[in-house]
């Protein structure tokens, strides 16, 4: 089980996060989620308690504009394997929400990213610190293993 982070550490976090509703990218204090942040486009919810898709358009902004680390899924909707990493991930999600940001690159609609970041099997998971990827694993992974890139994420 984790603890939030306190204080001054947390209040000075951000993360840049595509809104589902309009796509606008807007950045969001983590230690003010239960302020419940909202769109600056089109004033919907900003939900971090859930994975969150970016694009090729989006994925270069959200990994290197957020200080918290950034697991990325690339996955496909039609892969086995990365269906059963969905429930995995959206614990994740919901049970970090504030400490690490969890998003989703389908690599079939953005085969421009998976191919520059060299993505050749799916579900790959990566974990990005400062724009800079620090962990890598293909293939589904139980918890545990996700758990573990993240403290490896955290050493690097």
């Amino acid at each position: 089980m984790t603890t939030p982070l306190t204080g001054s550490a947390q209040s000075q976090r951000t993360a840049t996060v595509a809104c589902q509703f309009c796509s606008t990218l807007n950045r969001v204090n983590v230690a003010r989620l239960d302020q419940k942040p909202k769109c600056a486009e089109c004033g919907r919810p900003i939900l971090l308690d859930r994975p969150l898709h970016v694009s090729d358009a989006t994925f270069e902004r959200v990994t290197t504009d957020t200080e918290i680390p950034v697991v990325v899924d690339f996955y496909a909707d039609w892969c086995g394997p990365c269906k059963m990493m969905a429930p995995i991930l959206d614990e994740l999600a919901q049970e970090r929400q504030g400490e690490v940001l969890v998003v989703k690159l389908n690599t079939d609609e953005n085969q421009a990213t998976a191919q520059r970041l060299n993505i050749r099997g799916i579900p790959t998971l990566a974990v990005y610190r400062q724009g800079r990827e620090v962990v890598r694993q293909t293939g589904a992974v139980p918890r545990s293993e996700v758990n573990a890139m993240l403290a490896r994420a955290a050493g690097a």
